[in-house]
């Protein structure tokens, strides 16, 4: 049964640590929720630990600067794990490749740099590489024929965001994730090391270790993605609260609060449960 809170004071005295999400739970691509960063600091406040974790495509350092454009403030966290850190160390062993490389090149240098990987058209590359769309007015449907003619190389895919979609601002945009699905889907292999692989887990119980020694029962997960945070947690045997709004809106809610029957409908969907639920992260 997921119980359907009001505060994060209300479980705090469970738990030691948490594993939070960042786009959806903390922010929106462009400005900060002030009840969900307030209540990071009161968690730090008390004692507790609070490990960053997220799907970004780029290493941790680059982060910081973004959460402090957004009106994060660093008080809010110790310490933040990425689906880029995670995924480095993959395409790193494929050095020097050459890759063909799917994403916004200067959005997302800083998971590229010092790799030692080259480039090279699709017909010529031994590995296909993926931080998100080339723009953000594309969509999946745009690369289904470069997704045919790598599958019909064999290619592998290595995807450093596994989210399907993600917030920005009032929209929503079509992530890396997306395109891993499809490609999944005509047979291809797809390598993840974000949320819900376990790579950017233990990169988070390692940041975590670095900090204090906390059990398991003691780390709680926090995030909005169903088959990313949630998925993840309990693939992990860990407890996690579900934030029903970030990439969902208000589709999981009635009258401004949680809908039990909605939620429960779309777990079942990716067959995975939460401990606790909240509309938001206050």
């Amino acid at each position: 049964m997921t119980h359907i809170i009001g505060s994060i004071d209300e479980i705090t005295d469970r738990y030691d640590a948490f594993f939070c999400d960042v786009w959806g739970v903390l922010h929106n691509g462009r400005s900060a929720y002030a009840e969900a960063y307030q209540a990071l600091q009161r968690l730090r406040a008390a004692g507790k630990s609070v490990i960053l974790v997220t799907n970004v495509p780029k290493p941790r350092a680059t982060i910081p600067p973004q959460l402090d454009r957004s009106g994060v403030p660093r008080d809010a966290w110790d310490a933040i794990v990425t689906s880029g850190d995670a995924i480095r160390a993959e395409l790193s062993a494929r050095a020097p490749g050459p890759m063909y490389r799917i994403g916004p090149y200067e959005y997302d240098r800083a998971l590229w740099e010092g790799l030692g990987l080259a480039e090279a058209p699709l017909d010529q590359a031994k590995f296909v590489a993926i931080s998100g769309l080339n723009r953000d007015d594309e969509t999946p449907a745009d690369y289904a024929e470069i997704l045919r003619q790598a599958r019909a190389r064999d290619l592998d895919m290595l995807c450093a965001n596994p989210d399907i979609v993600v917030q920005w601002g009032d929209r929503m945009i079509w992530c890396a994730g997306a395109i891993a699905r499809d490609y999944a889907a005509l047979g291809g292999r797809v390598i993840m090391a974000g949320k819900p692989y376990v790579p950017i887990y233990d990169l988070a119980c390692r940041e975590l270790e670095a900090l204090r020694s906390v059990k398991r029962e003691r780390i709680l997960c926090i995030g909005d993605g169903i088959p990313t945070d949630i998925a993840g947690a309990n693939a992990q045997g860990l407890d996690c609260l579900f934030i029903a709004s970030g990439m969902h809106g208000e589709a999981l809610w009635t009258e401004g609060e949680v809908d039990a029957d909605k939620m429960q409908m779309a777990f079942a969907q990716e067959n995975v449960r939460a401990d606790y639920a909240m509309t938001a992260l206050r």
